[in-house]
């Protein structure tokens, strides 16, 4: 059977934290991307990146079938930004709008270079509190994103001593003298949010025209959740 894609350009925007990051996609292939790791330039680069971003790679704005968005949780003015960019260009271009769970992101990026183990993907918050989902070896959700006070047998209930769990994002630091003597636990630090993971899960969304209201949709931003504790071990 024949490999259905996009056949167009998609632009990908993430910035739902310190990091600035837009891609370029044709089909189900990265084309290029370009990232700003400058803390707080999300308002001055991301036009900027975009427009160099197209005329490096000789593509016109018209070029373009669809925007995806990393849509949270994160940073509320970087979110803030990129959605406003990204209805922007829906609107002026006439093309859909794509969003995407940003901590779907990371667990696919994750799962590009570790096989046969779990993931947590984590964005910091304050404290000692991430906003963390729970994905299986094969990018299922196990448990789905909840805002986390940790501590040290916090996550306990979802493995077994065997399993091997790969936590990642700008959340997972926090935990590694929390989680030191959890042998199954490692982390990669070379694994961080950008637009160039979010290819072939926009391109999936695509094909099923899974396509956000442009005019009404709201990122995910931290102020919306609430932090739960720990009910292992009569914890609270």
């Amino acid at each position: 059977m024949e490999k259905k894609t996009c056949e167009g350009y998609m632009l990908l925007i993430e910035t739902a934290t310190s990091i600035c990051s837009v891609a370029l996609s044709f089909g189900d292939e990265l084309v290029a991307f370009k990232e700003s790791n400058v803390p707080n330039s999300h308002s001055a680069m991301l036009n900027v990146l975009i427009d160099e971003l197209l005329k490096e790679n000789g593509v016109s704005y018209g070029d373009i079938v669809a925007v995806a968005l990393s849509i949270g949780p994160g940073s509320y003015t970087g979110l803030r930004i990129g959605s406003s960019t990204a209805k922007g260009l829906a609107y002026a271009l006439s093309v859909p709008v794509i969003t995407i769970d940003t901590l779907d992101i990371l667990a696919f990026a994750a799962h590009e270079t570790h096989n046969g183990c779990f993931v947590i993907a984590m964005i910091d918050a304050r404290r000692m509190e991430v906003y963390a989902k729970i994905f299986d070896c094969d990018m299922n959700v196990v448990r789905g994103c909840r805002a986390d006070v940790l501590c040290e047998d916090f996550y306990d209930e979802f493995f077994s001593e065997n399993d091997r769990v790969l936590l990642v994002g700008d959340g997972a630091g926090k935990t590694k003298e929390l989680f030191k003597n959890k042998s199954g636990f490692f982390y990669d630090d070379n694994i961080r949010l950008s637009s160039r993971y979010m290819v072939r899960l926009a391109q999936e969304k695509f094909l099923k025209k899974d396509f956000a209201d442009t005019a009404y949709f709201e990122p995910f931003y931290l102020k919306d959740f609430v932090a739960v504790h720990s009910k292992v071990k009569g914890l609270r």
